[in-house]
Formats: structure tokens, C-alpha cells, sequence
């Protein structure tokens, strides 16, 4: 072999290495985007009672408090103003992206009535569009008024009224 042909083959060997070397970088770079990108998926969050498909049907108007309870399961809060009213409450959120807040999607109270012979008078599902969102983590109940900083009764006291 030439010395000429050998340099040639050397000069092919390479270009191949660096070839197949740029190929496994540009390999690695799409690996690490997809992995960054894959975590910044959306995500749904569900909070409170899971409804059962055709549970409500299941509940017709004059059923047993029992009934309820075997259809239903175990209400998320119980009221006793005008007869005895089980609210299972429930509540959708999702984010875009991981990072991101949650936004409140879906928003459920299903009210079930009772009379005072604890028979279903009225059945009710709220949504969303009926009522206020509500934090089901923070545990405070939002009051409204003015709310009041560290610097306020100072300049009460430096006014001259």
C-alpha cells in the first residue's frame, strides 16, 4: 500500500469517526429536550368524592337514608337546618405545566335532601357555575374588609383629624 492511499484511508477513518461522533451528540441533545419537555407535561389533579357513573339514578326521589348511604358511600359534610341534607363535594383542577398553579376545571356539591322521615325529598348537583371556587387545602375561610399593613395606624396617628 502507497503512502498516498494509506493517508487517504486514514483521512476517510476520520471523517466517519467524526460523523458517527456528531451523530450520537445530536442523539443526546434530542434525548435531554424530549426528557426536559416530557417533564413539563400537564397534569389533573381530582379533590374530594369520585362520583360513580349512574350513581344519581340509582336515588330516586322517596329512597331510604340507607339507600343513600349504600349507593353513595359516606357524604363529604352533612347539614341539619330543615331536615337532614348529605353533600358529597368534589372538585377538578389541572395545570399545563408542571410548574404552573392549578386552575379549577370542574367544580361538584351534590346535594341529596331529606325529609323529616329521612326519605330523599330533592336531589341537587351544583357545578362550577353555580357557586364560588374553593380552596379545599388552606383551611381559611376568606373574609371580606380592608385589610389593614403595619404602616396604617402609624399615619392614623400622624393625621390631624
Amino acid at each position: 500500500m502507497t503512502t498516498t492511499n494509506q493517508t487517504s484511508l486514514r483521512a476517510d477513518q476520520r471523517r466517519g469517526f467524526h460523523a458517527c461522533w456528531r451523530g450520537l451528540r445530536m442523539l443526546a441533545a434530542a434525548a435531554v429536550v424530549g426528557a426536559a419537555l416530557a417533564g413539563c407535561t400537564g397534569e389533573q389533579f381530582q379533590k374530594g368524592y369520585i362520583l360513580p357513573p349512574g350513581a344519581l339514578e340509582q336515588i330516586p326521589i322517596g329512597a331510604s337514608q340507607d339507600q343513600v348511604l349504600i349507593v353513595m358511600g359516606t357524604p363529604s359534610t352533612v347539614a341539619t337546618l330543615d331536615g337532614e341534607v348529605f353533600y358529597y363535594i368534589s372538585q377538578r383542577s389541572e395545570r399545563p405545566v408542571a410548574f404552573m398553579n392549578q386552575k379549577v376545571v370542574d367544580q361538584r356539591v351534590i346535594a341529596i335532601y331529606f325529609d323529616k322521615n329521612r326519605r330523599v325529598r330533592r336531589l341537587a348537583n351544583y357545578g362550577l357555575q353555580d357557586g364560588k371556587i374553593f380552596d379545599f387545602i388552606s383551611r381559611t375561610t376568606p373574609t371580606s374588609g380592608q385589610e389593614m399593613s403595619y404602616l396604617t395606624p402609624l399615619f392614623k396617628l400622624l393625621s390631624f383629624n
